[in-house]
């Protein structure tokens, strides 16, 4: 079976950007499950109910999220309600939201998906490893295909986690620093691992924000107000081909397309 999972989805062009590539990929590569990070899919900065309807109508089935889960106030009411959006799963107990969820594929295979924020240079929640553990127990009576979303910023955190849950989970997937990475492979335990997906969004920026802001906040020091830049888009993603019988990934591929 295939799963396909979207870096970073930043803003008005990113989401346009799935809407143009999402259903022709799923057509072409045969993907049975879509998977996007929309913590920045609403304004550069969060998520909203029209956004995230807007993302599954256009062929994402299960989202997941990071750091700016909570930075759209009405995230609070609609994430608690909404199963099909997956907040990092170590955020302390009585946090609205799920934190791991299965969903079934249209050809009738049940996937488990889980997210996870990092603790290096990021907001310091439970420990994402032990927080991995207690998540894998729950999954384990339901499916063997499980595909963890770990927002993250250092790369050394995001290798050690892959390589702690090597066979134990069918694919680590990086998100958060909006940089794709090349070192897309299969773990000697069978767990697909790339450190970073990338990031769904306007090609020409600094990570998806007006060049010129960041520009002058670097020059200057002084506090800036982000916004997603426009013009053209790219889009980056990860597909991972998994046996259904054992849950271990056999392929995983890099996916680049721009306007």
């Amino acid at each position: 079976m295939r799963l396909l999972m979207i870096g970073d989805i930043v803003g008005r062009p990113g989401r346009r950007a799935v809407k143009e590539n999402i259903p022709e990929l799923v057509r072409d590569e045969k993907i049975d499950l879509v998977i996007a990070n929309g913590e920045n899919s609403a304004g550069g900065n969060g998520i909203t109910r029209e956004v995230a309807r807007e993302l599954f109508s256009a062929g994402v089935d299960v989202i997941t999220m990071g750091n700016h889960v909570w930075n759209k106030k009405e995230a609070l009411d609609y994430i608690a309600k909404e199963n099909r959006i997956i907040r990092p799963a170590n955020y302390p107990p009585g946090t609205p939201g799920m934190g791991f969820g299965c969903f079934k594929t249209k050809t009738g295979f049940t996937v488990g998906i889980f997210n996870l924020s990092g603790r290096v240079f990021m907001p310091d929640l439970d420990c994402p490893f032990r927080c991995a553990d207690k998540v894998l127990k729950e999954f384990r009576e339901q499916s063997n295909i499980i595909l963890l979303d770990f927002h993250a910023e250092a790369t050394s955190e995001k290798a050690a986690l892959a390589y702690y849950l090597d066979g134990r989970l069918s694919a680590v997937c990086g998100t958060h620093t909006h940089v794709q990475t090349a070192d897309e492979r299969i773990l000697p335990g069978g767990t697909a691992f790339i450190t970073d997906v990338g990031m769904t969004g306007p090609r020409d920026s600094v990570i998806g924000v007006k060049k010129d802001l960041v520009t002058n906040k670097f020059l200057t020091q002084l506090p800036v107000r982000f916004e997603v830049a426009g013009g053209l888009y790219q889009l980056n993603a990860v597909i991972i081909d998994v046996d259904a019988e054992t849950g271990k990934a056999v392929n995983i591929k890099r996916i680049q397309n721009y306007e």
